[in-house]
């Protein structure tokens, strides 16, 4: 349990106690194993210590490192500034200058082999999160407004890239960032190129372009921190990394991979005599399409007009008025025959109906008598025991009626000879 008194203005702890309380809490930490890239060596002849810096080559941090001057001469191939090390080491501060450091006493080289093997399994990790992925990949403009190029300063990339660029488009507008492509510094500086080219809105595309190298000189290229940082770019990015059997991580997340920077300047922008002759090609095209058919309406128009309907437009609409004149003079004729054949047969009928009617009976001498039943109705007299004598009669004849009186009642011969039993 910690008793010492908490510190206070009034009570503030001397410099020697902060330091040695950083002191013991690092001495804590004990040996570690730490990976990084040389960026200095300092290795005097007649000293006894070498003083080494060692970078993570995915950030811009540092750190020293001592190590008796023995271990640097034992390793079989000599440190190069720009080496992937692994070294063995326990921290070490310096309580009078405040100062932090490792104490290594174990070098490793990291070999290619291994740094292969580290790509692989980087390369494995991205393509399961699908950063390799086909259909996150965006498309490259046609034409771009502005071109971000991220190159090393007076390269031959960056000669190429240009001038084959401009050959092609010579309006086409280029911002150049100058980095480091190879060492400790180019991943760092990369990625503050890729974030500024990234923020600028006249820039639609930004290439990455280097020339050929060794695998340790591509090493920045196959860089998680870069990787990613290139996945998550909101512009398109294009990968040019060395020549054609060159393949680092880079080219699987980029947008677009070419095998050469060169090959990079004729995919980003098009050329402008083969758009010219394109023009040229379908505007000739264009051209005989629209003669084909203002030609083909044209003769359609001919045939139109030649028709009879068009060459005498009222023609037909004559014969038609004439068809419907005829026809209705034939509806009027026929309807009036029907008509007057109705008209005559309902004449015949009426003449037959007259002459069978009892007015016209009478007319030829005949009269109808007629009496008075027991309710006082006046009905027509069809049998002589219908009356007795001296019963009242009517008898109407062809002008008028006659009153008269039954005074007797004879029946007929047949009637007579009916009635018997």
């Amino acid at each position: 349990m910690n008793t010492e008194p908490a510190t206070s203005p009034e009570q503030p702890w001397p410099v020697r106690t902060v330091a040695r309380k950083i002191g013991d809490w690092i001495h804590r930490l004990g040996d570690v194993w730490v990976e990084g890239q040389l960026t200095q060596i300092n290795a005097r002849p007649g000293t006894q210590t070498a003083f080494l810096t060692l970078r993570d080559p995915s950030a811009d941090v540092s750190m020293s490192v001592t190590c008796p001057m023995w271990l640097v001469r034992e390793l079989e191939t000599p440190l190069r500034e720009g080496d992937r090390v692994v070294i063995h080491a326990k921290p070490s501060y310096f309580f009078g200058r405040g100062t932090l450091s490792l104490r290594a006493d174990r070098i490793r080289a990291v070999g290619i082999g291994e740094l292969l093997a580290r790509i692989e399994r980087l390369r494995k990790l991205l393509a399961a999160e699908g950063l390799f992925a086909r259909e996150r990949k965006r498309p490259i403009p046609f034409l771009p407004r502005g071109i971000g190029l991220i190159t090393g300063r007076a390269s031959a990339a960056e000669r190429d890239v240009l001038a084959n660029a401009q050959a092609r488009w010579p309006h086409v507008l280029f911002k150049v960032v100058n980095t480091a492509v190879q060492g400790p510094q180019a991943v760092p500086q990369i990625l503050r190129a890729l974030s500024t080219l990234d923020k600028d809105a006249d820039v639609d595309v930004i290439v990455l372009a280097r020339g050929g190298g060794s695998v340790e000189d591509l090493l920045p290229f196959s860089d998680e921190a870069l990787c990613r940082a290139v996945a998550a770019a909101g512009t398109p990015v294009v990968s040019a990394i060395g020549h054609e059997p060159d393949t680092p991580l880079l080219d699987h997340v980029a947008d677009l991979r070419c095998s050469t920077p060169t090959d990079a300047s004729k995919r980003i922008v098009p050329d402008v005599r083969e758009e010219t002759a394109r023009v040229r090609q379908m505007r000739d095209r264009g051209r005989r399409a629209l003669h084909g058919w203002v030609d083909r309406e044209t003769r359609l128009l001919t045939q139109l007009r030649s028709r009879p309907s068009l060459a005498d437009p009222l023609g037909p609409i004559q014969r038609r008025l004439d068809d419907v004149l005829l026809h209705r003079e034939r509806g009027r004729r026929a309807m009036l025959g029907l008509l007057a054949k109705d008209q005559a047969e309902v004449a015949n009928a009426r003449g037959r109906l007259t002459a069978l009617g009892p007015a016209a009976t009478m007319a030829r001498g005949y009269a109808v008598a007629q009496f008075t039943d027991a309710e006082g109705n006046l009905q027509v007299l069809r049998s002589v025991s219908q009356v007795e004598d001296g019963a009242p009669l009517r008898v109407r004849v062809a002008d008028g009626a006659v009153h008269a009186v039954a005074e007797s009642v004879e029946k007929t011969a047949e009637t007579a000879e009916g009635d018997r039993p």
